[in-house]
């Protein structure tokens, strides 16, 4: 049993640190290709990208100004009973306190065309899986919109093949330029459907830098498309180099035999994400 003030606290918390101190793998990505860049401009780039990562965790403060829409990822043990309330409402309480006492960016506008900010960053986009045990897992993960505005979706024929898909996957990354603040993260969603295959996309990018997909054929994709990425010479911040993105993840789930959705959800630099587990 779970009550719902603990959930509340638990996001609160989440929205804040996913914020204001990125995660170890994603500083260690940063660092690794500071050393593998040759040119000057990249390179200098790279190194304010450090320095502001350490500011931000030193003084805890937003490694970034878009502090994102909040993405709950929110894994429910099919054992557990919460306590107290509504689980939607204790987490969009939990990012309503967590922006205002972090002093964090309110981002969210309540209509799409009338555009008037909700003023505490809710509602958050939760996305809900049921899962066996008695622990609830919630994942926070602030998203920009410099980088989700350059991700993208296409349905292929199915018999276009493993080429198709790749080359769509890279001429998107190209095509975003500089607009998502390289180096990004790339997430893929295969298959699935047409809503299927974005959340799958979305879901790929809480996997840690390096952690390769458990099928091997699509690990072995996740390594071809990384490798293909940076040989485009967007760079770091788009001004050539040898980074432009840190990784990339596939996700992939059965699809119709008609249909071969596949999403790409970019992330920039400041891929932010904080899991919590409660039981």
């Amino acid at each position: 049993m779970i009550h719902v003030n603990t959930i509340i606290s638990a996001v609160k918390e989440l929205c804040v640190e996913s914020n204001c101190d990125l995660g170890v793998d994603c500083v260690k990505a940063i660092k690794s290709a500071y050393r593998k860049e040759s040119k000057k401009l990249p390179k200098e780039i790279l190194s304010q990208i450090i320095q502001n990562i350490k500011i931000a965790k030193v003084d805890h403060l937003p490694v970034c100004q878009d502090t994102g829409i909040a993405v709950i990822f929110a894994e429910l043990g099919q054992e557990v009973k919460i306590e107290g309330g509504s689980l939607s409402s204790a987490i969009n309480e939990g990012v309503r306190q967590g922006y205002k006492e972090g002093y964090l960016r309110k981002s969210v506008v309540g209509d799409p065309l009338r555009r008037e900010n909700t003023k505490d960053n809710t509602p958050c986009v939760i996305h809900y899986d049921v899962v066996p045990g008695n622990s609830l897992k919630i994942t926070v993960m602030p998203k920009g919109a410099g980088s989700e505005n350059m991700s993208r979706i296409k349905m292929f024929n199915p018999h276009a093949g493993v080429e198709a898909v790749e080359g769509f996957v890279v001429e998107t990354v190209k095509n975003a330029g500089a607009n998502p603040c390289p180096p990004v993260i790339v997430g893929v969603g295969i298959g699935g459907n047409f809503e299927k295959s974005a959340i799958l996309s979305k879901k790929a990018l809480v996997r840690s830098i390096g952690e390769r997909n458990s099928d091997k054929y699509y690990a072995y994709l996740e390594k071809r498309l990384l490798k293909k990425i940076n040989q485009l010479g967007v760079g770091p911040m788009g001004v050539g180099g040898k980074g432009t993105a840190l990784d990339v993840f596939v996700e992939q789930y059965p699809c119709h035999i008609a249909s071969l959705p596949v999403a790409v959800n970019i992330q920039c630099w400041v891929a932010r994400h904080r899991s919590a587990v409660l039981k």
